[in-house]
């Protein structure tokens, strides 16, 4: 059996470590009226994942949960980092908003 094949073989019963990856979470807020409407993130290598939209009900209507998308994808194209999107709001918005579109994990 050759060599490589063998490597391969070993390394599908002891695959090696990855090295550690750095994972910052934080989130994105707009404060109004001493309440604050946030979009949860988090970001690992260069990919940066927006995880959920929350925005209290005396500041819904007023468009904040789509400057806290529009913030956060515009960082992501600032940064050159690519987006994983799991926020349903987010969604909804790159689907009006193409332009955001190239960002997004294929």
């Amino acid at each position: 059996m050759p060599i490589r094949v063998l490597r391969l073989a070993r390394d599908l019963i002891h695959p090696k470590p990855l090295p550690p990856q750095n994972v910052i979470s934080g989130r994105i807020e707009i404060e109004r009226d001493g309440k604050i409407a946030y979009l949860e993130y988090s970001l690992a290598a260069k990919v940066l994942e927006l995880i959920h939209t929350e925005v209290p009900k005396e500041l819904q209507h007023m468009g904040l949960a789509s400057a806290l998308a529009e913030r956060a994808l515009n960082w992501a194209r600032e940064k050159g980092y690519k987006v994983d999107v799991i926020c349903p709001f987010v969604h909804e918005y790159i689907s009006k908003h193409p332009e955001y579109a190239d960002l997004i994990m294929t």
